[in-house]
């Protein structure tokens, strides 16, 4: 009750304290095709006590929608200096996802509603933003759209004949148009390499009575195919996969298509570089400041299972939070592997392994 606006994201929020919360807690993945792509959207959570699950629902992404609310006060607290707008854009960016699309929503909720004055703002105060975390904002497309009234979200809305469309400009080539859905439909799918090893980050794993242990992540690297053998990292236990699915739909092969947070210590720092130029400025620093960029040697508390960006760039950024917010992002530029001894082999891959 009370609880109007929220009517349609129970679709997705199916925790029983996502409902009574009105927040989404952990990520929910869902399914649909449009006339380019078979698309599947991962619902995250924006509030920042559930950053982890935001975390690990962005870094398996091809393009992210920015939801930023238009209402009076909203989006003042979001584009704040410590708001959720802000870090969410920038972990979008630091785990990889380098396609955004802003959408602007609750725009029947402006004084007065629908409008364009208000949207002009936004768009120009979230376009600064992420304009400073490298994304370019002639590349994402800004939409503004009302969920509850369906305004620009399949059809244009007749409530803002203002707004004439949003255009993409990009090497790969231009695009526009003037709904949520158009917008989507331009995303440039991104290449993964297949000829690699396969790397599988976990997101989850579910124990199904009758089934068995069911590991759930995104392939980054290689294929993934029933009766492989394949080694978890960094338990280092081997076992045979016996089935595939990707939405309760068996698959005879799954190809590329990944996140964790640990606890870490700065080990050394190297040097601090100017974060344009990418030109030594100091050797051996004694600290850093908010906004320095450095080359710093990190000691994982427990082992973690990372590569170096240029290697297997899904595996290679990282970011660090102290006191619920997000205090450093990065890439990894090398790793130190530490060789581990045999691990266990499950029954079922030695099977395997004899039947080869």
């Amino acid at each position: 009750m009370g609880k109007g606006s929220l009517k349609y994201a129970s679709v997705l929020d199916k925790l029983k304290a996502e409902r009574e919360r009105g927040i989404t807690i952990d990520i929910s993945l869902w399914k649909f095709e449009n006339s380019k792509y078979y698309v599947t959207i991962i619902d995250a959570p924006g509030h920042r006590d559930f950053i982890k699950n935001m975390i690990r629902g962005t870094s398996q992404a091809d393009c992210a929608v920015l939801i930023v609310a238009a209402g009076v006060g909203e989006f003042e607290a979001g584009i704040s200096k410590n708001g959720q707008t802000r870090e969410c854009a920038l972990l979008a960016y630091t785990l990889g996802v380098k396609q955004l699309i802003v959408a602007v929503k609750k725009m029947d909720f402006t004084e007065p509603p629908y409008s364009q004055k208000r949207y002009k703002e936004i768009v120009q105060e979230v376009s600064t933003y992420i304009k400073k975390i490298s994304y370019n904002p002639d590349t994402v497309a800004c939409v503004p759209i009302s969920g509850w009234n369906d305004d620009n979200m399949l059809e244009p809305s007749a409530n803002m004949p203002w707004f004439k469309g949003w255009k993409v400009t990009r090497k790969d080539g231009n695009a526009s148009g003037t709904t949520l859905l158009e917008a989507l439909d331009c995303i440039l799918p991104p290449t993964h390499p297949i000829d690699k090893p396969l790397h599988l980050p976990l997101q989850d794993i579910y124990k199904i009575g009758g089934i068995g242990t069911v590991p759930v992540g995104r392939v980054e690297t290689g294929v993934l195919k029933p009766g492989m053998v394949v080694t978890f990292a960094p338990v280092n236990v081997t076992t045979e996969v016996k089935s595939v699915e990707m939405h309760h739909e068996a698959l005879s092969e799954a190809l590329p298509g990944d996140n964790v947070g640990f606890n870490v210590k700065f080990a050394e720092l190297k040097e601090k570089i100017d974060c344009r130029s990418r030109k030594k400025l100091e050797d051996g620093p004694k600290f850093l400041r908010s906004g320095d960029t450095a080359i710093v040697d990190m000691v994982p508390g427990k082992p973690m299972c990372v590569e170096s960006f240029s290697d297997y760039p899904p595996l290679g950024h990282f970011a660090v939070r102290d006191m619920r917010q997000t205090v450093a992002v990065g890439v990894i530029k090398a790793v130190d592997k530490e060789a581990t001894g045999a691990g266990k082999v499950t029954k079922s891959a030695q099977k395997a392994q004899k039947a080869k």
